[in-house]
Order: structure tokens, then C-alpha cells, then sequence
């Protein structure tokens, strides 16, 4: 299927069932795994990745997906293909577990190693984004009608900078915030921060430290279709599909540019 708006609402609607499974998982005190690296993995996790991946093979099942729990059990090839998704059924299952509400669903559509589609789904938040780059990006909410989301450029009394709450490196993360005018600094879970920046509410989300493929593709592709960028520490486009899916150190921005 081509890479338009009916493939992006059908897939955001996947990340919406997914949700749904999830959430019936959530405050019930779950039990925990742990996988090799020794994350936790939770029969959420599990659930909702089984539910999407039958959904994107019943979408087309020429595109191959890699997803986070089958990758974890040593189920995924060794590198990305032309075309493919990237699959994170529960980013932030720390998030999860401790109850804040930010984790999410995310779903990427990569060709040729950019991240095309995009959708993300916060279940305990009741909204959605999506975005086709290069094109344009939204936010949904229960209830009420889509919204067009766009990055802003660096307000006058500095950029609001967004990090995560449980990961990356505080030591050089400081640094650079020592260096910089900020107007605030917020910690938010998962892929949440790519979508604050989409939507104007954020300016700047460096991260240093390990982050999988999987983690951040679908949100780089809301913030690139809302205006704003993802690039490496020497200023390349993050790319997809690389050995071992893992991305080097970034920082994603608002308008690009900015």
C-alpha cells in the first residue's frame, strides 16, 4: 500500500486497538519480566504487539515489521530492507508500570531508510498523533476533531527543552543546558516528547545515550511532517534500518532550522 493519508488513518486506528488492550492491563498490578538486557517486559507488552503485527500483515503483508518484543527474543534480521515498519507496542513500560500515564503506541513506516508514517497513540491520554513527512502532521483526542500540528520556531525567550525522565545522560545533558538560554525543562515518558515538539508545546529534546530504532521512528515522523527534525550530534538525518537497529546519540528540534 502506498504511504498516504488512508494507510496513516488505518494504521493509527491499530495503534487505537492496541491502546485498548493495554489499558486493560493498566493499575492491575501486572507481573514483570525481565528480558536479557534487563528491561522490563510486561503480557501488555506482549498483547499488543501480537495485535498489531496481525493487523499491519492483514494491511499488506509484503512489508515486513520489526517490533520490540520479537527483536528481544532474537526474531528480527539482522538490518532493515527497503521498506518495512518499526513496531514499539508499549514505549515507556516503565512509564507503565509506574502509573504516570506517558507511554505510548507507536507504529513508523521507514523507505529507504527515512520514517515516512508515523503514528503514536498515548492510551491513558486519549490522543493520537499522526504524520506523513514530507506532508503534514495531527493531533487527535476522544471526542473532539483532528487537529493540524505544526513545530514553531525557537521562542524569543528561549527553547523549552524536553528529556527523558528515567534514561540518557544527566551529566552531559546538563552541560549543555548550562550553555543554553532555556525557558523551561520538562521530563516526559516515551515518544511523547517527538509529539510535544510536533505540536509546538516543546523546542529542543537532546539525547545522549542508547535508544533503539524502534523508540523513535514513529515519533521522527510526526516531528519531520509537522516541520521539525531529528538529526545526529554531527547533524545528519537519523536514518533506519542500520545493523543492530540501534540509533546513535541525537537531538530532535522544532522548526527546522530553528
Amino acid at each position: 500500500m502506498k504511504a498516504g493519508p488512508a494507510l496513516l488513518d488505518r494504521v493509527a486506528a491499530v495503534t487505537e486497538e492496541a491502546g485498548r488492550a493495554i489499558l486493560r492491563h493498566y493499575r492491575t498490578g501486572v507481573a514483570v519480566e525481565r528480558k536479557a538486557d534487563s528491561s522490563p517486559v510486561t503480557i501488555a507488552d506482549r498483547e499488543a504487539e501480537a495485535l498489531i503485527l496481525r493487523a499491519l500483515r492483514a494491511l499488506d503483508p509484503g512489508i515486513p515489521a520489526i517490533a520490540e518484543e520479537a527483536a528481544a527474543a532474537g526474531a528480527a534480521p539482522a538490518e532493515g530492507g527497503e521498506r518495512f515498519w518499526l513496531v514499539d507496542p508499549l514505549d515507556g513500560t516503565r512509564e507503565f508500570l509506574g502509573e504516570t500515564d506517558e507511554f505510548t503506541v507507536n507504529i513508523a513506516l521507514v523507505e529507504r531508510g527515512t520514517p515516512v508514517l508515523g503514528a503514536v497513540h498515548a492510551p491513558a491520554l486519549g490522543v493520537t498523533y499522526g504524520g506523513l513527512a514530507p506532508g503534514a502532521a495531527w493531533r487527535s483526542r476522544a471526542g473532539a476533531a483532528r487537529q493540524t500540528i505544526t513545530a514553531r520556531p525557537v521562542p524569543a525567550d528561549g527553547p523549552v527543552v524536553l528529556s527523558s525522565r528515567r534514561h540518557g545522560d544527566r551529566e552531559r545533558l546538563a552541560e549543555l543546558l548550562a550553555g543554553l538560554k532555556i525557558s523551561t525543562h520538562r521530563t516526559v515518558g516515551s515518544s511523547l516528547k517527538f509529539c510535544l515538539l510536533a505540536a509546538g508545546e516543546g523546542d529542543l529534546y537532546p539525547r545522549y545515550g542508547e535508544t533503539n530504532e524502534w523508540d523513535t521512528a514513529a515519533g521522527d515522523a510526526v516531528l519531520r511532517a509537522a516541520g521539525g527534525s531529528v538529526r545526529t550530534i554531527d547533524g545528519a538525518p537519523l536514518c533506519y534500518g542500520k545493523a543492530g537497529f540501534l540509533n546513535p546519540e541525537f537531538i530532535a528540534r522544532g522548526r527546522d532550522g530553528a
